[in-house]
This record gives structure tokens, sequence and C-alpha cells, in this order.
């Protein structure tokens, strides 16, 4: 990567939704996408923190409807905040999606906050970005490109940076659960029987431990189900209804509101 410095600027006339092409794979906690895409996405926020690494050309985040645009090479959009995302690309990225109470989450928080965008060292960005791209180019098999973003998480996060303080083991307890049952239909008062809490107290400790209510949450499992089914050869409403949602409409809706475009914008 080349001039890593992070520049403002002001939106350049309408573009169009985002486009993307490339790969997704999944694990417990987390997610890469990596690939190309141009264009503008809509307002969105989503549970996880996103890591952002460009090979080629660079792509900017805004956070206010009326705010300048600030171009980056590396950056990390924290969990819960709302931003456009835009490329004039087209530029190859990789967005690792980051579980803000898995430990790398944590050690992720620990190290950049949890209130605004910022910029990403420039030499752990391009030591990311050059370990997720040398994986996809000599291998794609997930579990040569999962180790590879784990290495590239580690690298963003610091060798030194680490969780303030481990995940009280109710909610590890309850996240377990949820996680197996992602499939089936899930309320708050399921998951604090099985833990053994009270559903405000649960409630309470939920939003304590992770900043994100226990649906926003629900809603994050589900949404990657779904794109990992759809990535995997299912139809959006075959992928809809194996994640759990009512019908490929929600999950439309959800997609949108989490990550700023249409489901469909995305091509393996």
């Amino acid at each position: 990567m080349q001039g890593d410095s992070v520049q403002p600027s002001v939106g350049r006339g309408r573009f169009s939704a985002i486009t993307s092409t490339g790969r997704g794979y999944f694990w417990q906690g987390g997610s890469l996408w990596i690939g190309e895409g141009q264009g503008r996405t809509q307002w969105h926020e989503h549970h996880a923190h996103q890591l952002v690494v460009a090979l080629k050309g660079s792509f900017r985040f805004r956070t206010e409807a009326e705010g300048v645009w600030t171009d980056y090479r590396g950056a990390i959009v924290p969990s819960e905040c709302t931003h456009q995302f835009e490329v004039d690309g087209p530029a190859v990225m990789a967005h690792l999606f980051v579980e803000p109470e898995s430990s790398a989450g944590r050690a992720i928080t620990a190290r950049f906050g949890s209130n605004a965008i910022a910029e990403l060292p420039a030499a752990s960005a391009r030591a990311a970005a050059r370990l997720l791209f040398e994986a996809l180019q000599s291998s794609q098999l997930a579990k040569d490109m999962v180790e590879a973003a784990s290495l590239a998480i580690a690298e963003l996060c610091g060798t030194t940076a680490r969780p303030d303080k481990d995940l009280d083991p109710r909610l590890s307890r309850a996240l377990d659960y949820i996680r197996s049952n992602i499939r089936n239909p899930i309320t708050l008062s399921d998951v604090a029987s099985a833990v053994a809490l009270s559903e405000s107290r649960f409630r309470h400790l939920f939003v304590a431990e992770t900043g994100s209510s226990f649906r926003a949450y629900l809603l994050w499992l589900r949404i990657n189900l779904a794109i990992e089914a759809a990535m995997s050869g299912a139809s959006w409403t075959e992928a809809a209804h194996e994640a759990g949602f009512a019908d490929s409409a929600h999950l439309t809706r959800t997609h949108k509101r989490m990550f700023g475009i249409e489901p469909t914008a995305l091509r393996p």
C-alpha cells in the first residue's frame, strides 16, 4: 500500500449502489469478505467490529449525512457505528467482521476504542492485506483463509493488545446456547432460563458485556448464516428460511440495515 495518510474529501456527485464480487469465509465469532467492489452503500450499522484493508485502490467512510468523506487504505468501524462506505474504484479489499464479545473483538476494543471510525496503523494494515491476499492467491480453501484471517486480525490487534477483562461466564454459556440453537426460534426468555437468570437480569448483563441488544446480536448471527448458505449455493429465499427469517423480504431488509446494500449485490 502506498500513501496511507487519512484524507478528508467531499462527496463527488451521485454514486451507484455498491456491487461486490469475491469470496466469503465464516467462523465462530467472525467472518471475512475478500474481493473487488465499487459504489456507495446506504447508511447502516452492524453488531461486529469491521476491519477493512485495501490491496488495490482506496475507500472512504463518513458518519454524518452532510459530513466530509475520509479516505483510507486501512480502517476500523466499531460495533454499532452508523456509517456510509464508498469506493470509486473498482478496488480490491478485505473486510473482516469480528464480534466485539469475542476475545479478538475485545482486544480490538482495547486498542482502538468503540466510539468512532479510526485509521489502522499503516504497517499493520499492509501486513494484514499481504497475509490475506497471498492466502487467497495460493489456496482459497476455507481452513487456510480462516487461518490467514486469524493471523491478520492478530496483526491488526497488536501483539500486546489484550481484552480488559474476561467475558462473564454466564454470558459465555448464553452465547454457546444461542449459536447451538440459531436455526430455531429463540427468545430472550429461553436464553435467560438456560443460564439461570431472570429476563431483566440477563438483558442487563447482555447489554453491559456486549454493548448490543439481544435482538441485534441474534439478527447478526442469522444474517451471517444466511449469507453463508447463499455463498454455498442456496437461493436467497432458501437462505432466509435456513437462517430463521420469515421470508426473503425480511432477510433483504435486515441485510440493507446492517450492510447498506441488497444481499443480491454480493456475487461469489
